[in-house]
């Protein structure tokens, strides 16, 4: 099992940051996670990297954690590109609920383009721009002999919001999305190889206004919350994602966290693999 950043981005818009997805391989599948501005170049640029799975063709498993516009802003790319490019298979989502209503509205939108490509001269199957959805609830929303994925509702403010739990042959892959710290984040957290989170720098907050200050506290981790998390989990891994500088260096960031963590950690960028 391997896990792809496939963006690390945030809802700032960074040239060299793609939004927020990160996928995880097992056997010949791939099961992405979030969809920010970019993803399916991304995977692309994985697959020229040698990481087969995630052929844009092949891009057929999507798990949400959240309906923000930064990690969803590349769902109809998501949709409608891999058809293009030859996927056959009707592209499977699991997210919280609202995502069948998004669905359908990506899928209004492009009506027209969806019945041209169907109707005109491009070739194009009949069923790689269909989408299944399952709108998830705490617990196994997939199991087969590839993967077991669990999720877990976290604290992102008014937005149903969920982690997900990935385990193939008895290694586990956790991925945060966005949150605060929450009650039962040791249980969630368990047990993992690799834990792929969400951080803001403390330092770098105090120079924000307190309206953003509170924002921030109120739906994200601290550099120093995750830490304190991480040394009660303790996973073989930490890789920051989703990274919030609030104008610290990657450096500054990095020692608050391993001023009070002293497992492994990495500063996440794309297309990092681990």
């Amino acid at each position: 099992m391997k896990t792809i950043l496939l963006g690390t981005g945030t809802p700032n818009a960074e040239p060299d940051r793609s939004g927020p997805s990160v996928a995880i391989t097992a056997s010949g599948s791939s099961f992405v996670v979030d969809c920010g501005p970019g993803v399916v170049r991304m995977a692309s640029r994985a697959y020229e990297m040698g990481v087969s799975q995630l052929k844009p063709d092949k891009l057929s498993n999507l798990f949400l954690t959240h309906l923000h516009s930064d990690h969803t802003a590349g769902f109809p790319d998501f949709i409608l590109t891999p058809w293009v490019l030859g996927r056959e298979k009707p592209l499977r989502v699991w997210g919280p609920p609202g995502t069948g209503r998004m669905i359908r509205c990506i899928l209004d939108a492009y009506a027209s383009d969806i019945k041209e490509r169907l109707e005109g001269l491009e070739p194009a199957n009949t069923t790689g721009w269909q989408v299944i959805f399952q709108e998830v609830s705490p617990g196994i929303v997939l199991e087969n002999e590839d993967m077991k994925v669990e999720c877990f509702p976290v604290n992102h403010g008014g937005l149903p919001s969920f982690g997900y739990r990935f385990t193939e042959s008895g290694e586990t892959v956790v991925i945060s999305g966005d949150t605060a710290p929450f009650a039962e984040m040791k249980k969630c957290y368990s047990n993992c190889r690799t834990l792929v989170h969400e951080v803001y720098s403390s330092k770098g907050l105090q120079k924000r206004s307190d309206h953003w200050k509170r924002y921030h506290r109120s739906v994200h981790t601290s550099a120093d919350e995750l830490a304190e998390m991480a040394s009660t989990v303790n996973p073989e891994l930490l890789v920051l994602y989703h990274q919030l500088l609030h104008g610290v260096e990657e450096e500054e960031l990095m020692e608050e966290i391993k001023s009070r963590y002293k497992g492994e950690v990495v500063y996440g960028r794309d297309l990092d693999t681990f």
